[in-house]
């Protein structure tokens, strides 16, 4: 005797009784076969569950005889229950040791999955290890990364809270906030304490399948912080004929056993509110209660026991009973030579082991009336499905829980997950499902930084460093960490990141370009430059027949003025990007423009000490070695000498443009490499050999008389060319990028208008502003009034 009675354990003892009844008469599974049962009523007590486990198998060996009544103890085949975890793992682990099959229809705990422990132990409803996989999934797709648990103080709530923590830690989706346990005892200031410190309203709720259907707590005051709440639930199922089978109950039924007949009357008492009187309740005079007559009619009883709208557990204790039948058909289907058993046999019915049934068990595979297919796996669970329910919130205040989707396991582990979210009632002003995380996810262009001592959800959003970028935003990132990582990522070599920093873009190039205010004044001054080459030349031109034009070789002042506008054009070469062509010319025609200006310059030097000498006594001979045409020559060969050295520069070794990386991170420069150092030291050589040999010639030409002062100037122009490229090669070296070649155009404009200024500006000063000295009688320094 248990106190108080369980409607609902009955209706699942009574579906087992069912669906023996409906086995029996199936003539397609076990023909000839007859099964029988026995009911213990464990009370929910692990003393009395031990007891019936062991009055079940103690009776198994003795004898009986086919197509005879069955007296005794007939053969047990296998066991339907336990209801909880806790009861089940303490039996199960007494029956392993017979080997007996055990079939659960609602124990869940993970820990039964373990064959080592649990060889012959088979289920009907998912294990914990699913359920929790499924509550994952559910997580994941509304993106909730922050969660707590509360969890029951038994073997049921523990193993569920450790196997939800190590696959919320393995999949990456979420956190865990907190972890209270509620105690089984009516202890208030615990569960005050629980509550206040959680504060359970505003919250959403995902219920177990222990608690997602229970009536128990769908009852207005729960309402508003229950209302909305999600869970998973056993499958439910229709089982046909049940009903009828269920009316048929009733307490003088002779077909029921002594024990039955005690459970019947418990429950037509519990029905019908009513008392049986017992023949020392009638000595005692106890009979104040309303007397039952057995006659009831129990199909008029408005009753949970008759509505069959939600079978859960009923439905899984129709398919433990019915894959136990399937087993031994199974076994009964053998033909012997073709066994699977030592020799090829089969097991005999008559002396049929509990091993051999779990193995026939171990491979059964059926679908039942309603459509699910019921097999186990390696480990005895059964291919997992639940229902997912969603708690409604009338607006007349009532409440009901409905089916608003499934979530199943396929093969290779994967999750199915269907949800009607149209149908979801949410318990939010907005109607929406609910945001549940420690932090928001980081905008594109940040990092998460871990908060210092707080789960891996809680986290700052910091920029990313300059050349890195994060562009995922999506809320469901966090479930897979390692794509959400704490790390920004690095832009390939020739990217950088743009300014949100969510983007990589291509790096700019860098280089001396036209459109830019330095690449403006270079260009601007080149030009010029050439312009002022052009005017100076157009005046020489028309002043040709002038005493200062004339002068010491007016065919050489015509030559620097060309090879001087030259070199202010040579100068573009260095403006704009790169290209080879342009890398090849800029220095070749810089070199050469230069050497022919150098050239002249160095061969007029050397007439104006050669006309000096050829003015003193005795000098005449000296003039015959600087004619026109050795001075043509001279310069011709002087330039020939830098053009092979650019010919063997570019054939051995050519400049080439190159992209640089190295300078800056944020941008590439594009330069020329000048492909042969020993080349290019070569031409800058030659160039400053010719200017201090026309330096050093001229500096002895500086003290000639008046008439010859045009060593003054060379010399002026010459030591102020030196001097500039003199100071390009530390400049040039320690210069990066477009600098360099800005610092060589600067160069180079800074001597040509040096050489411009300085050998061409006095001339076109007396040209232009001073006729009456441009005189061969001036010029040669008579009627001044120094000797």
């Amino acid at each position: 005797m248990c106190h108080g009675f369980d409607i609902q354990g009955f209706r699942q003892a009574q579906t087992m009784a069912f669906a023996v009844d409906e086995i029996n008469r199936n003539s397609k599974l076990l023909p000839n076969i007859s099964l029988g049962y026995s009911l213990y009523d464990s009370c929910v007590k692990l003393g009395i569950s031990f007891r019936a486990a062991l009055s079940m198998t103690s009776g198994r060996g003795e004898p009986f005889q086919l197509n005879e009544s069955c007296y005794g103890y007939p053969p047990l085949l296998g066991i339907v229950g336990e209801s909880t975890s806790t009861h089940t793992i303490a039996i199960s682990s007494i029956l392993s040791l017979y080997s007996l099959p055990m079939v659960s229809y609602f124990a869940t705990c993970s820990c039964l999955s373990d064959r080592r422990q649990f060889p012959s132990f088979f289920r009907t409803i998912p294990s914990d290890a699913f359920q929790v996989r499924a509550m994952l999934q559910i997580l994941r797709r509304f993106g909730w990364t922050w969660v707590g648990l509360v969890i029951s103080d038994d073997d049921y709530g523990h193993h569920t809270a450790h196997s939800f923590q190590s696959d919320l830690a393995k999949s990456g989706g979420g956190c865990l906030a907190y972890i209270e346990v509620l105690p089984w005892g009516h202890d208030v200031a615990e569960i005050q304490k629980i509550v206040v410190k959680q504060n359970v309203t505003g919250l959403q709720w995902i219920a177990s399948e222990a608690w997602s259907t229970a009536k128990v707590l769908h009852i207005p005051g729960y309402m508003h912080f229950l209302a909305g709440t999600l869970g998973i639930a056993i499958r439910r199922g229709e089982i046909p004929g049940l009903r009828d089978f269920l009316l048929t109950i009733r307490p003088d039924t002779d077909t029921l056993s002594t024990q039955d007949n005690t459970l019947v009357k418990q429950f037509w008492e519990q029905i019908f509110r009513c008392k049986f009187v017992s023949g020392w309740m009638e000595m005692e005079g106890q009979t104040q209660e309303r007397l039952c007559t057995g006659n009831e009619v129990l199909r008029n009883k408005e009753t949970e026991f008759l509505d069959l709208s939600n079978l859960r557990p009923e439905y899984n204790v129709y398919k433990a009973v019915y894959a136990l039948a399937h087993a031994l058909h199974e076994h009964l289907q053998c033909v012997p030579g073709s066994g699977p058993f030592k020799g090829q046999s089969c097991a005999r019915l008559q002396g049929l082991e509990p091993w051999q049934l779990v193995y026939y068990l171990q491979k059964v595979n059926f679908t039942t009336d309603f459509g699910d297919q019921v097999s186990f796996d390696e480990n005895g669970d059964v291919l997992p499905i639940y229902d997912v329910m969603n708690w409604r919130w009338l607006p007349d205040g009532s409440t009901e829980v409905t089916n608003v989707g499934d979530v199943k396991e396929m093969a290779a582990k994967v999750i199915d997950l269907n949800l009607d979210e149209d149908k979801i009632f949410w318990n939010f002003e907005s109607k929406k499902p609910p945001r549940s995380v420690c932090s928001e996810s980081c905008t594109p262009g940040t990092r998460m930084a871990r908060k210092k001592g707080e789960p891996v959800c809680c986290f700052d959003c910091i920029p990313c460093s300059d050349g890195k970028i994060s562009n995922g935003t999506d809320l469901f990132a966090i479930y897979i960490f390692i794509n959400y990582s704490t790390e920004c990522t690095s832009c390939p070599e020739d990217f950088w990141s743009n300014i949100q920093r969510d983007q990589c873009v291509p790096k700019s190039k860098e280089f001396l370009s036209y459109v830019e205010p330095l690449g403006i004044s270079f260009t601007t001054a080149s030009l010029f430059g050439a312009l002022l080459c052009t005017i100076v030349l157009g005046i020489f031109t028309r002043h040709r027949t002038t005493p200062v034009v004339r002068a010491n070789n007016s065919e050489l002042s015509f030559l620097i003025l060309l090879s001087l506008k030259l070199c202010f054009l040579c100068s573009l070469f260095f403006i704009g990007q790169p290209r080879l062509w342009t890398c090849q010319l800029r220095h070749a025609a810089f070199g050469i423009s230069f050497v022919l200006c150098v050239s002249c310059i160095l061969v007029k030097t050397m007439v104006v000490l050669a006309v000096f000498k050829a003015s003193k006594p005795g000098g005449d001979s000296s003039l015959k070695w600087f004619g026109v045409m050795q001075q043509r020559g001279t310069v011709v060969f002087l330039t020939l000498i830098q053009a092979a050295v650019c010919i063997t520069w570019l054939v051995s070794s050519s400049p080439a443009p190159h992209e640089n990386t190295e300078y800056y991170s944020d941008r590439i420069v594009v330069e020329c490499l000048v492909g042969s150092t020993v080349g290019f030291g070569v031409l800058l050589g030659y160039i400053g050999l010719l200017a201090i040999l026309s330096f050093l010639l001229a500096f002895l030409a500086r003290n000639l008389p008046d008439n010859f002062n045009e060593a003054k100037f060379i010399t002026f122009s010459t030591l102020v060319f030196c001097a500039v490229w003199i100071a390009f090669i530390p400049a040039y070296i320690n210069s990066p990028g477009k600098y360099a070649d800005a610092v060589e155009v600067f160069a180079i404009l800074a001597s040509s208008f040096v050489l411009l200024l300085a050998l061409f500006g006095p001339k076109c000063y007396i040209i232009l502003l001073k006729p009456e000295k441009n005189t061969k009688k001036a010029l040669m320094g008579r009627g001044s009034p120094r000797s």
